[in-house]
């Protein structure tokens, strides 16, 4: 496994020469105008396939990308904060991790997912990143939002490589 400066390199390489890689069972017709109408018209599977690709421990370093959770669901409207927390608990429920289990472990301030705050559902988001990274690109996938709010360079070396690549039948 390459260094997370290594990998850092090379992704700001690959988009300063304008790589793009293409995905085969992605349809590249589509064109997207901009993240939300990706998030909009793209099908669970390809933001699943598209997210599983950049976002992973091995790839973008856990104290690197917890901040930037916090941070991301900060932004995101209560709603839809509480559509996150409860897919968190339903994933993880279908692993055998009760809610109440998931309070205790973590150190949640509830186990009801509508009455999680941002601290909350970003314990919930870095433990899924952290031990269950499936989780959570399955999250993301259902929930694209999160990805909208992400700022760190690396994270946004990896949005940018997601970009290239449903953006890349552009002409």
């Amino acid at each position: 496994m390459p260094s997370s400066d290594e990998y850092k390199r090379q992704i700001m390489q690959d988009l300063a020469q304008g790589d793009k890689e293409t995905l085969g069972d992605v349809d590249s017709s589509n064109e997207y105008q901009n993240f939300d109408d990706f998030a909009r018209r793209s099908s669970r599977e390809e933001r699943r396939h598209l997210f599983g690709q950049s976002f992973h421990p091995d790839r973008i370093p856990s104290n690197q990308m917890e901040p930037e959770l916090q941070k991301a669901i900060g932004q995101i409207q209560p709603k839809e904060r509480d559509d996150v927390a409860k897919e968190f608990i339903n994933h993880f429920k279908k692993r055998g991790l009760s809610d109440r289990d998931l309070e205790s472990q973590l150190g949640l301030s509830t186990h009801h997912a509508s009455r999680m705050n941002t601290d909350d559902v970003s314990k919930l988001a870095a433990f899924a990143y952290h031990n269950h990274p499936d989780i959570f690109q399955d999250v993301l996938a259902d929930q694209p939002i999160i990805v909208k709010f992400l700022s760190n360079p690396v994270v946004g070396a990896a949005l940018g490589a997601i970009a290239a690549k449903w953006m890349g039948g552009r002409k």
